[in-house]
């Protein structure tokens, strides 16, 4: 059995091993293929049975061009880089990685929030730089800091990673508000769940960990930003395309005091590319934490990745597959 992995350098830069799936099959991997349609897509599948792969597009053509793969096991949760219903025809299963980074995504957000509360990096760089060693006073800050315990956080999304950023939230003294489309009894035990407009009124922190859906693309726009409370921290460790971020800009621009970003932009097909534009406005946005999408990188959470693949393929070549997305 022939497995080929078509993007695996950001799942494995050099730190985990390829090992256990290369005892599965005959293996190949690539660090980088194509993050857009291709031939070389389908030249470097070949006549492999089995594809893996994280943001390498399987597109119908591709499929039809390799006509040997019986499966394709995608090295995320998110799916939407594979054309599903094309496999689904072809008698393909696919298979994801249904959660790995609940803690490590949960612990990454609430890193922004002390981040732009105390603004570590910035002092830590003027320390290193000289400012205290000449400063005429003991201390100094440049920024407002600010104390978590009394404050409302907003978590908008409170399934898994949502709830665990709601726990380490109460656990700092904060009021949990959140928004879910299902609510749960679990969910109730950590946070008051309220309408979004309720939501925007009363936080002072606003996170997002919802899936992104054409209904709530662009959801954090102008007009939900003015149902806000001056001052808010908005912060965005799900998808990018859940704010405008032309409005977001433009807020942060006109004297609202923080937004701590995490840059995620991968998102259903029509999609706005990873890494960042040049032109994109939050660049020169005032008081805006960007990061690439590492939320879920750290290696513990890789590890998770890596073994959930190892299992999926082989639970496919026993004859039972499991966590097929496209039944």
């Amino acid at each position: 059995m022939k497995i080929v992995v078509l993007d695996g350098y950001t799942e494995n830069p050099g730190d985990l091993s390829w090992d256990e799936l290369e005892k599965l099959g005959e293996l190949t991997v690539y660090d980088r293929t194509a993050y857009a349609e291709s031939p070389l897509i389908a030249e470097r599948i070949g006549d492999a049975e089995i594809v893996v792969m994280n943001k390498t597009p399987i597109s119908r053509a591709t499929m039809d061009k390799c006509p040997n793969i019986k499966l394709i096991a995608v090295l995320a949760t998110g799916y939407n880089v594979v054309d599903c219903a094309c496999a689904r025809e072809k008698g393909i299963p696919v298979v994801n990685v249904p959660t790995y980074g609940t803690a490590s995504v949960s612990q990454f957000s609430i890193a922004l929030l002390l981040e732009i509360c105390h603004h570590i990096g910035h002092h830590s760089e003027s320390v290193h730089a000289g400012r205290w060693a000449d400063n005429a006073d003991w201390c100094y800050w440049d920024y407002p800091l600010i104390e978590l315990e009394g404050k409302t956080i907003g978590i908008i999304g409170f399934g898994r990673i949502g709830q665990a950023e709601g726990r380490v939230a109460k656990a700092l003294g904060m009021n949990v508000l959140a928004y879910d489309l299902y609510p749960n009894d679990r969910g109730r035990e950590i946070a008051e769940y309220v309408d979004l407009d309720t939501l925007y009124a009363r936080a002072d922190v606003v996170t997002l960990h919802c899936n992104l859906t054409p209904e709530n693309t662009g959801m954090i726009n102008k007009d939900s930003i003015a149902k806000m409370k001056d001052g808010v921290i908005l912060i965005n460790n799900a998808r990018g395309q859940l704010i405008s971020e032309q409005d977001v800009a433009d807020a942060l621009n006109s004297g609202t005091r923080g937004i701590a970003c995490t840059f995620m932009r991968g998102g259903p097909a029509g999609f706005v590319p990873e890494p960042i534009r040049p032109d994109n406005p939050l660049l020169g946005a005032k008081n805006c934490i960007l990061t690439p999408h590492i939320s879920w990188a750290p290696k513990e959470s890789r590890q998770r990745i890596m073994d959930t693949t190892v299992e999926n393929v082989r639970a496919f070549l026993a004859g039972a597959p499991v966590n097929v997305v496209n039944r």
